[in-house]
């Protein structure tokens, strides 16, 4: 791999995967402060597709859909991303779009995108499992940007105006810092020049910092949904957890595996499905921002196993608190968590998203393998020490029920 810096100071990685026939690409902005209405973001990232001042929305569509390139914008709480995969001989093409959208989109048919916007809110809403975790979400992140839920966005969208989005957008190309990965079948030279041919006119990166706050710690907090067509009842409880910076990251990705990551292997699948029988699906999540993460357990269950369900997250807890994991089982989680960084890494446009993710988060492009080498050195005793300082009696419980 090769890293360079194109002529506004974009920070940027090549790397050269020969005998590929598509060449992907990804841009990241980091995101400084977090959005004035809720509901700001979801809007200015569906409109940067709606058309440029020299393609229509039709023609644009048409034209990436004739040429067989993907491309899109996705909005992240810390950056906002533009990414692409084309045909190697293709892109030029693919990296002349992607300019003309960074820099000249219309954000037209912003009215019809927001009414397609609540439409499809509405309709995830009308899941149980989406329901009790749009509750989690904003009780954990309560008054927080991390905490714009669906239902969040869903009462202030009508207030987001064109002027607000556009300037929105202006704010995050103007003042952010920008990453740029690239891979592929490709000449590094001649990579180099149609970089700074196209992406080199976009506003330079700048070194700045998230102005985001920490969200506010948590006590003990309950939240319920009553939802009279219910079927069976959702539960999630969650706690804060540590983020990419801290040397519990590696930890806490082993517990989330052990716990409920890992499918018909963990030992919540195991105890509260396989034994108990309250459940068809219970999962452990582990989910990092840049100023705060949270480690969860789900499950959905007939109601009248609520506390049972509940009674079974603590002494599965408890367990991991006070019992060292065994060398065999850490082991195995170990080999679990490497086999996946290996099947997500298997493409191009895998291996572009998840370098610059890393970029834009203040690390090195190739962190992956600093990662796999941190799982490698977790021992059981340091797997108990981390379990202890994050599962306190200091979560959020949210349960959705009939």
């Amino acid at each position: 791999m090769r890293e360079i810096k194109l002529i506004n100071g974009i920070k940027t990685g090549i790397k050269q995967n020969k005998n590929t026939p598509r060449t992907a690409l990804c841009l990241n902005f980091s995101i400084v402060n977090g959005e004035i209405t809720p509901g700001e973001y979801l809007l200015m990232n569906r409109l940067l597709m709606k058309g440029t001042q020299k393609y229509s929305s039709e023609e644009l569509s048409a034209i990436l859909d004739e040429n067989a390139i993907e491309l899109c914008t996705e909005m992240k709480y810390d950056y906002l991303r533009f990414r692409f995969v084309s045909l190697n001989e293709d892109f030029e093409f693919a990296l002349s779009i992607l300019s003309d959208i960074i820099l000249n989109s219309t954000f037209e048919e912003f009215e019809k995108e927001r009414v397609k916007l609540k439409g499809e809110l509405l309709a995830e809403l009308d899941s149980a499992k989406v329901k009790v975790a749009d509750l989690f979400t904003k009780t954990i992140y309560k008054d927080h940007f991390y905490g714009h839920s669906y239902t969040t966005v869903l009462e202030s969208v009508d207030k987001v105006t064109p002027e607000g989005v556009k300037e929105a957008y202006s704010n995050i190309l103007n003042n952010s810092f920008k990453v740029l990965t690239l891979v592929g079948d490709i000449d590094y030279e001649r990579a180099e020049e149609l970089l700074n041919r196209y992406i080199g006119i976009v506003p330079e990166s700048k070194d700045v910092t998230s102005l985001i706050p920490a969200p506010a710690p948590v006590s003990h907090e309950y939240a319920e949904l009553i939802k009279e067509d219910a079927q069976q009842a959702q539960i999630i409880q969650g706690w804060h957890a540590a983020s990419l910076d801290s040397e519990d990251y590696p930890k806490l990705m082993l517990l989330n595996v052990i716990l409920g990551a890992s499918g018909l292997s963990s030992r919540l699948f195991l105890e509260l499905r396989e034994k108990k029988g309250l459940a068809y699906t219970v999962r452990t999540s582990y989910e990092f921002h840049a100023k705060a993460s949270v480690f969860s357990i789900y499950i959905g269950t007939e109601p009248s196993n609520i506390q049972t369900s509940i009674g079974g997250f603590k002494e599965e807890i408890d367990k991991i608190k006070n019992i060292p994991v065994s060398e065999e089982e850490l082991r195995n989680a170990k080999n679990n968590i490497i086999g996946k960084q290996q099947f997500i890494t298997e493409t191009n446009s895998q291996q572009a998203n998840l370098m610059a993710h890393y970029a834009v988060c203040g690390k090195p492009f190739e962190y992956q393998s600093a990662v796999i080498d941190a799982i490698h050195r977790v021992t059981s005793e340091e797997l108990k020490d981390c379990a202890n300082r994050y599962f306190t009696d200091k979560f959020v419980l949210a349960v959705l029920k009939p």
